[in-house]
């Protein structure tokens, strides 16, 4: 569990960087929420089509070096590289060439992500997977306090460009201390027939059949997949809306950083939390709850901002712009703790009952697909609410984003999981077939 902790920290680290440090530095330097919500949503969408790579890391891999191990380190290696190469680029001027830098920046940290999930569905009891996925949500929630809050707190002293590398730093450092030393149980044996790529090829036809019965298995595995593709719950206080609007409310770097770093410390909290709880009272029932309580702060915030007079965008570099009334400015700080909180609790439920419904056998499939589809929620929210913000204002945007999250209530009643499988054996022990990686 301790090592899942730190290998989801690096994949929190360059999402704080990129979708709170380097949006809230683009909405300062003078882009717009269209633009900045373009670029976050970007950000997502390797993560919404991993489940492309799910195949390759369960069939293509080193008994040596591990075969979810092999591709943790690589692609750690080259999320170094790519923030490295990205560092030159200015992204006000040449936005494009900077987005795409990142895409694959964030295409080698879903990769990695891939990896990380195939090893915890097979090795995870079903009893321990609600706490192990509050603290690997956890671990990413402080690997964005560390990308974003970390990042922004920096900034003042040794300038923003210097911070690419802080942000490589601490990802290399988990790679040092923690992927590299990992020594991971070996699968059972496979036989290759003919040239690796034919034997490749046949073993991810085999997946597709094998994802195929596992997703039409159960009422559960299959409404899962629609479950996925609904925002659980509000996102606007947790997307590019939150960043320009704290530059937008006159907030400095540091005044982010801070907001940033309460706001994850309470999502990380939340995440062990709520895994907690629904190891104990149930996985539906506590995630209808915070998906439910999700709306709370969000909808108190669009009330506050209409009677603040607070309703479309202003550039922040605009001359004589209007000065936000400091209580409009505590009712966002609080607001958005308050929901991080909430999230947290979503999160580390949501996860876990997800590897419910996941087949082991086919773990980096079935359980990459479900969480591509969340990812893929997040992108396309992040576009939709970039433009929403510039056409309706504040305030019907958070009211829009707090009621189409509720949508997802209604699956939650038909998402029992199927019987649980037999348990993870101990060293030396048979490995069941049901739980063979």
């Amino acid at each position: 569990m301790t090592a899942f902790f730190a290998l989801y920290l690096t994949e929190g680290i360059p999402l704080g960087f990129t979708a709170t440090a380097i949006a809230t530095q683009m909405r300062r330097q003078g882009l717009g929420p269209i633009e900045i919500g373009a670029f976050v949503g970007s950000l997502y969408l390797p993560w919404a089509f991993k489940w492309i790579v799910g195949p390759f890391v369960d069939v293509l891999s080193s008994d040596r070096w591990g075969r979810r191990r092999m591709w943790i380190v690589l692609a750690q290696g080259m999320m170094i590289a790519t923030l490295l190469v990205a560092l030159p680029v200015n992204f006000t001027t040449e936005l494009k060439l900077f987005t795409a830098i990142i895409f694959l920046h964030n295409l080698f940290s879903a990769t990695q992500d891939v990896a990380i999930d195939a090893l915890a569905v097979s090795v995870l009891r079903e009893d321990e997977r609600g706490l192990a996925n509050g603290l690997m949500f956890s671990g990413a929630y402080l690997g964005q306090t560390i990308g974003g809050a970390g990042v922004l707190l920096l900034t003042p002293y040794v300038g923003f460009q210097a911070t690419f590398f802080f942000v490589a730093g601490a990802i290399g450092l988990v790679t040092l201390l923690v992927a590299l030393p990992l020594r991971e149980r070996p699968g059972p044996p496979r036989t290759a027939v003919g040239s690796p790529v034919a034997a490749a090829s046949r073993q991810i036809i085999e997946f597709a059949v094998s994802s195929y019965r596992a997703f039409t298995g159960s009422r559960a595995a299959f409404l899962g997949l629609f479950l996925a593709l609904l925002p659980p719950g509000a996102f606007a206080l947790g997307l590019a809306l939150q960043s320009n609007l704290a530059v937008e409310l006159g907030l400095s770097d540091t005044q982010i950083g801070m907001i940033n770093l309460w706001s994850t410390v309470a999502s990380a909290a939340g995440c062990v939390l709520g895994g907690w709880l629904s190891d104990r009272f149930g996985r539906r029932l506590m995630l209808g709850l915070f998906i439910a309580s999700m709306a709370v702060p969000t909808i108190v915030l669009a009330i506050g901002m209409q009677r603040f007079g607070w309703i479309m965008p202003i550039d922040p570099q605009a001359a004589g712009r209007p000065t936000p009334e400091a209580g409009l400015i505590a009712l966002f700080w609080a607001m958005t703790i308050v929901y991080s909180a909430f999230n947290g609790l979503m999160y580390g439920t949501r996860s876990a009952l997800f590897m419910d419904v996941t087949t082991a056998r086919v773990a980096a499939t079935q359980f990459t697909a479900y969480m591509a589809l969340c990812n893929l929620v997040i992108s396309y929210t992040a576009v939709w609410q970039g433009h929403a913000v510039m056409r309706w204002g504040y305030p019907i945007t958070l009211t829009v984003d707090a009621l189409f999250g509720l949508v997802c209530l209604v699956l939650l009643p038909f998402m029992r999981p199927a019987a649980a499988r037999s348990p993870v054996p101990q060293p030396g022990q048979a490995i069941p077939e049901a739980v063979q990686p």
